[in-house]
């Protein structure tokens, strides 16, 4: 059940904040005792929810909406699209604020959206492939307090959380932690351990997953088909967790991207079906372009080592050296064997330049 919290016209945006955190400590403490939320007792005292009400009204104020639009003839947008819209939460106290990288990928303007509801120019900060996460300042001061950042490794099965996107309190979802573990997408693209909830909420991009405390644990990234793991199937979304952020935070903002050599890119494509990895796109004029590869090609080997999923060959791919290095594929092209050498790049150059106006 997705429980929404939704304000009306004589609800100021305090009250509204002081109800979200009434809800939020009332279904958390309901949780612990393995209780569903909406089946609980009586609601919190008004004494708990005037206390804990400035906090809930601080988040509010440091979600953002962030509106793209992207380069002319950017290579993004035949999957991302040329205009963009989603969520970002102030971290920072010189207006630096988080996102989905996805969205800022090859932008030409930048505008947020804060809670008095100006729109105000904002500026790529940083971007990091490996992560997906994106950094962006706002040009003008806003009127918000950082969120402070948590810590998703405490985190455990079934635990109370909220997501909290720019539409504010009308559309804050209630869901809770159902898997932490590796995630990979056909994009060259790995995480470790994101983070999984139920039940899907709408509006995820660049979403802020938030615990009790109010504290950021995730970014939104996804809507999922299953989130959970063997024992709890069912769609959800997928969120970055912080943890990958805060190592490479003053690396983004004081360069725009992470310390140390680029991680190695094909530009290609490739999906998990029956036990082979099959090409489904490949990126135009990337290195895979380049050597031959095509949609429908089966993915062997990397460096004469067999690969049948997406960890195995991104794992193989990035352990042979950084951008740049040549990655030799073995692959099966209709009813022929090949061998190609594919040149890697750093995915940030295929991207195009900002146009200066």
């Amino acid at each position: 059940m997705t429980h929404r919290l939704t304000g009306t016209p004589l609800l100021s945006v305090s009250a509204r904040a002081g109800v979200l955190a009434a809800a939020l400590a009332f279904a958390l403490a309901t949780a612990l005792d393995g209780r569903p939320a909406h089946a609980a007792g009586p609601p919190p005292s008004a004494a708990t929810t005037a206390a804990a009400e400035p906090d809930a009204e601080k988040l509010f104020k440091a979600i953002v909406k962030v509106e793209v639009r992207a380069v002319p003839e950017a290579r993004s947008a035949a999957t991302l699209g040329k205009e963009r819209e989603g969520t970002g939460i102030v971290i920072g106290e010189d207006n630096l604020i988080v996102t989905i990288g996805y969205l800022i990928v090859e932008a030409d303007e930048v505008t947020v959206v804060d809670r008095r509801g100006r729109t105000l120019p904002a500026q790529v900060v940083g971007y990091d492939h490996a992560t997906g996460l994106g950094l962006l300042r706002s040009m003008v001061p806003l009127d918000a307090t950082p969120v402070a950042l948590g810590d998703p490794a405490r985190l455990a099965r079934r635990e109370s959380v909220l997501v909290v996107n720019h539409q504010g309190p009308d559309d804050v979802t209630l869901a809770h932690v159902v898997s932490r573990r590796q995630f990979t997408a056909n994009w060259e693209y790995m995480l470790d351990q994101a983070i999984f909830t139920t039940p899907p909420a709408m509006n995820w991009s660049g979403a802020a997953l938030v615990d009790k405390d109010l504290r950021l644990l995730g970014v939104g990234s996804l809507i999922v088909r299953n989130a959970g793991d063997e024992d709890d199937r069912g769609p959800g979304n997928m969120f970055v967790p912080v943890d990958t952020l805060k190592p490479i935070l003053a690396d983004l903002v004081k360069t725009g991207r992470r310390a140390g050599p680029a991680r190695p890119w094909l530009g290609v494509a490739a999906d998990e079906v029956q036990g082979r990895l099959v090409v489904s796109r490949v990126s135009v004029d990337g290195p895979a372009d380049a050597a031959g590869l095509e949609a429908g090609d089966i993915i062997l080997a990397v460096r004469g080592e067999p690969v049948r999923t997406q960890a195995e060959f991104y794992r193989k791919v990035w352990g042979g050296g950084a951008a740049g290095s040549q990655v030799p594929l073995r692959i099966l092209q209709g009813v022929e064997v090949k061998d190609l050498q594919l040149r890697s790049i750093d995915r940030v150059d295929y991207f195009r330049p900002k146009t200066m106006h």
